[in-house]
């Protein structure tokens, strides 16, 4: 067995043990609070979103910044959002993602926005950042009111690890890695055609439900979505179908119908 090989299997024996850990109650209590798609899941999700989320704890490093130190619910409570995203895909777990950095409040990072010509440089307050060096940064107050609040459509860890689903093709262009072109023909007629509709609608001063910021790069936009997707997934399936259609076949998964499921006959 040739040495790359030799690792991957050492890898997925290691990861099959972790996953075969059950949770303790309080850890089951904290990723069941974590994800709110929690009780419409059958209970074989269930347990891929638990034990993804060991899988995720064991092999990424969380750790606090500005003084705050990061509690077993904080770590699990992340975990269980980010294994939220890999639920039925046959994927890895965040293969670039190495470290969580979690702040207690907001940040402000020195920022650089281009309008044309135009580049506008000074400080930005910011709740998450997404590094392509294996990093993304997160505030947990944002983190928090996520969890006790759904239905505003925004969730700072699934936007965040959406720019790192992005980032696994190689590029941040809001295509992540589809699988083959086919895919990648109707993601960018259907993300493409959306995108520049959110723009033409903001441009005209016409209200919008789907976030402004999403129309500053594709990269955000494919972010944005991601967070109503999970969110608000019944007010995407309604006024944007294809839209949600397209990340419902990528993420495997049909949270609009989890939440409002069709009445039996």
């Amino acid at each position: 067995m040739s040495a790359p090989g030799l690792f991957g299997f050492f890898k997925q024996r290691r990861r099959a043990a972790l996953r075969a850990q059950p949770l303790t109650e309080e850890e089951r209590r904290w990723v069941s609070r974590a994800v709110h798609l929690w009780p419409a899941l059958p209970p074989d999700d269930r347990h891929e979103i638990e034990a993804t989320s060991r899988v995720f704890l064991a092999e990424k490093h969380i750790e606090g910044a500005a003084g705050l130190a990061v509690t077993d619910e904080m770590r699990w409570t992340i975990a269980a959002q980010a294994s939220l995203m890999l639920l039925h895909r046959d994927t890895d777990v965040f293969p670039q993602l190495d470290t969580v950095l979690v702040y207690p409040h907001g940040f402000v990072v020195d920022a650089v926005h281009r309008d044309g010509p135009v580049v506008i440089a000074g400080p930005e307050r910011r709740a998450g950042e997404s590094w392509r060096d294996g990093l993304v940064v997160l505030a947990w107050d944002e983190v928090a009111r996520d969890v006790r609040c759904h239905h505003g459509g925004h969730n700072v860890v699934l936007h965040e690890l959406a720019h790192q689903l992005d980032a696994e093709d190689g590029a941040v262009d809001g295509a992540p890695d589809l699988g083959s072109r086919a895919r990648f023909v109707a993601w960018a007629r259907v993300l493409g055609e959306e995108y520049h509709a959110l723009g033409e609608r903001l441009a005209s001063g016409a209200p919008s439900d789907i976030d402004a910021y999403g129309a500053t790069s594709p990269a955000e936009f494919f972010a944005v979505v991601t967070e109503e997707f999970y969110e608000r997934p019944a007010v995407l399936r309604a006024r944007h179908p294809e839209l949600y259609a397209e990340l419902a076949r990528f993420f495997q998964l049909d949270p609009a119908a989890l939440e409002d499921p069709a009445p039996a006959r």
